[in-house]
């Protein structure tokens, strides 16, 4: 019997202070956790969180940078005893709660708690598809050997069957598209494979948990999934907590739309043809159609003109050369659709592709017929391409979902409140009149930092906007010593920025694109002198404490591209059902994006800095006013010189510190002389 199953049941807090006890000074956790810091806003959204769970109802709150909202839910959700389900927005934060803080909450709180971390199944290895890339030899590149070879023997070594175990293969490497599954072609319990499935097995685990953690793209995968009748992968639950909720609207329109991409159907015909060959050698014309398929596909990409495009599907379904390739694409479908229900009976995998060929055909018919209340648009890339049909609102289907689990919902994020009403992120989500709560950082934002907004900067649309923001940040960034993230809303104000601050100051300059997110947070670590410049990645999830990061310059207010082609459809139902679009939907979003990118500046008690913003319609406009009030309270100026100066007492109080530091080690030193010289005495 192991140790943790002998430790007795934990004890369920009654009351309040029963709840706040778990997080107070002379807790658990501050018992088991050196360095533990009581906050009165952590120990409010424990309660908060604990009582949700209890009463079987939902919470909405915002928990500012520094509340420390991980152990806020983490303790009640082991605490109350029930099932329940974490979800969070990346497989990183994923990892991080499994791996480190769940073990840290039960080990204070005593308990056996049983846990489990369940992830798509494109995270983990297929054998049976592994084994088919073994034996078909479509591989003659040494790189592709190589990788297929130390996959091979990892198999037989690994227990979780998580490919991220495997760092030695490059998560993007085209191998991994023939070692793992998909909902579309894996064969399920037909599969020979089966009973040894790590997915299966992680999905045992799963139901067998009393807290399983996720993450939201898995979960709506799931949600999806009951949508259309096929069964449910998470177990059922007491409570569902969702970390970084502000995700949550767009991540369900991904899952709830329709995508038809080329690499789906590329990978139908490359899944079917092997199955052709072992099971119905028979059929020439199988294999004959799926080569009109692939040469289809291809002239269709070729058809949409430029990689890099995302646009309403309306412009250019009507060009002669896609009517043709659309045309011509149905077409082929419905004969590969005939071909399959007469080859499904002869195996298992054929079976399966016969049920794909179904979905795809319905998913071009979906887009040459949309439902009401969706956009069709497309996306292209260098040799691929994505046509896509989204519900403009999840409010519904959400709100469905919210109403058939019976159980309680936790809703959390630092960047949830648009000035202090969740009314926004409420009605996207279809959630009415859940518990709300907003909890302000406990940092001291208004000693530690300070807003700097550059004067004489032009509108962003001027052609000389991006030359003004960089000619405001050197100053700034001379004074600050390096150690600064300057953070961009587009690709090309950030490659046009990274060209003109080239030879113009004295630091190491690391630009997004030129290595991993990761590798570049390491270096900007490591360096601790040097400008960052990235997009959207950087604005969240980005955590760099200390003085690394002492400058967080924005170039301009993040309202969403109007060019997008789903953003403009959901400007134009809102406007023509009579609402206003820029008050309920982009000022909204643009105030969440801006609190994201902020939120990089100050991460710890004891950081200081300066945030930039650039932007000068933060001053100019009516809706500036907005931004500011769902900000951190902050002195605010227009003044370099107030900015030179706020990091002149910085270095000053630094070298202060220091030679304190180093007097008291003279000190020690002198003390231990002394006191040899007594021993001798």
């Amino acid at each position: 019997m192991s140790k943790d199953s002998q430790l007795k049941p934990f004890k369920k807090p009654k009351t309040e202070q029963d709840w706040k006890n778990l997080l107070g000074k002379d807790g658990p956790l501050a018992a088991s956790i050196s360095g533990f810091q009581v906050r009165e806003q952590q120990q409010a959204m424990l309660f908060a969180v604990g009582d949700a769970l209890n009463n079987n109802s939902a919470a909405v709150i915002e928990a500012g940078t520094g509340v420390g909202k991980t152990f806020a839910y983490l303790v009640p959700a082991i605490a109350s005893g029930g099932r329940v389900i974490i979800s969070t927005g990346t497989k990183t934060l994923q990892d991080q709660l499994f791996s480190k803080d769940l073990p840290l909450v039960k080990k204070a709180l005593k308990t056996d708690t049983k846990t489990a971390l369940l992830k798509g199944r494109a995270n983990y290895l297929c054998t049976y598809r592994l084994h088919r890339a073994q034996t078909e030899g479509r591989f003659d590149d040494r790189r592709s050997l190589t990788h297929l070879q130390r996959i091979a023997d990892w198999q037989v070594m690994t227990y979780a069957g998580d490919i991220a175990e495997l760092s030695s293969v490059p998560r993007d490497a085209e191998i991994w598209q023939h070692a793992t599954s998909t909902a579309e072609n894996c064969l399920g319990s037909d599969c020979p494979d089966y009973e040894s499935c790590f997915v299966v097995k992680a999905r045992r685990e799963a139901q067998e948990a009393d807290v399983v953690v996720v993450n939201h793209h898995l979960f709506f995968a799931d949600l999806a999934l009951k949508e259309e009748g096929f069964g449910e992968l998470l177990p059922s639950a007491n409570a569902v907590i969702l970390d970084e909720a502000h995700q949550l609207p767009e991540i369900a329109s991904t899952f709830f739309s329709d995508t038809l991409s080329s690499r789906q159907l590329l990978e139908f015909a490359r899944d079917t043809l092997a199955e052709a060959l072992a099971n119905a050698g028979d059929m020439p014309e199988l294999r004959d159609s799926l080569s009109l398929l692939e040469k289809c596909v291809m002239d269709l990409r070729l058809a949409m003109d430029k990689p890099g495009l995302r646009e309403p599907w309306y412009k250019i379904k009507s060009k002669p050369a896609i009517e043709k390739e659309i045309a011509n694409l149905g077409e082929i479908l419905n004969d590969l659709q005939d071909q399959l229900l007469v080859a499904a009976e002869r195996s298992k995998g054929l079976e399966s592709c016969y049920e794909r060929i179904q979905l795809q055909n319905q998913r071009l018919k979906n887009l040459n017929n949309p439902k009401a209340g969706t956009v069709q648009w497309y996306e292209t890339y260098t040799r691929s391409f994505s046509l896509v049909s989204t519900p403009l609102d999840i409010a519904d289907t959400f709100k469905k979902h919210l109403e058939s689990w019976s159980c309680a919902w936790v809703l959390t994020s630092a960047t949830l409140a648009v000035g202090k009403s969740f009314d926004h992120f409420t009605r996207r989500i279809g959630m009415e009149s859940p518990a709300e709560l907003l909890l302000d950082s406990p940092f001291d934002y208004w000693h530690n930092a300070l807003l700097y907004a550059p004067p004489n900067i032009p509108e962003p649309q001027n052609v000389d906007f991006v030359p003004a923001v960089v000619e405001a940040s050197i100053p700034v960034i001379n004074a600050c010593e390096g150690r600064t993230f300057m953070l961009f809303t587009s690709y090309r104000a950030l490659n046009e920025a990274a060209a003109l601050l080239k030879d113009q100051i004295d630091y190491p300059i690391l630009v997004q694109g030129e290595t991993s997110q990761a590798d570049m947070i390491k270096k900007f670590r490591k360096l601790g002198n040097a400008v960052l410049l990235g997009t959207s990645s950087f604005w969240e999830g980005v955590d760099v404490r200390g003085e690394a990061l002492s400058c967080v310059i924005i170039d301009k207010l993040p309202f969403a591209s109007p060019g997008d082609p789903v953003l403009e459809a959901r400007i134009k139902s809102i406007r023509e059902s009579g609402g206003n679009p820029f008050g309920e939907y982009q000022l909204p979003q643009a105030v969440i994006a801006l609190k994201q990118g902020v939120g990089r500046l100050i991460r710890d008690d004891n950081d200081k800095g300066v945030l930039v913003i650039c932007d000068p319609r933060l001053r100019t406009k009516s809706y500036g006013t907005t931004f500011l009030n769902s900000l951190p309270r902050v002195p605010r100026t227009s003044k370099q010189e107030v900015v030179e100066r706020f990091f002149e007492i910085l270095k000053n109080n630094k070298n202060t510190d220091t030679d304190k530091n180093s007097g008291k080690t003279d000190k020690k030193i002198k003390s231990k002389k002394d006191s040899k010289k007594a021993d001798k005495k």
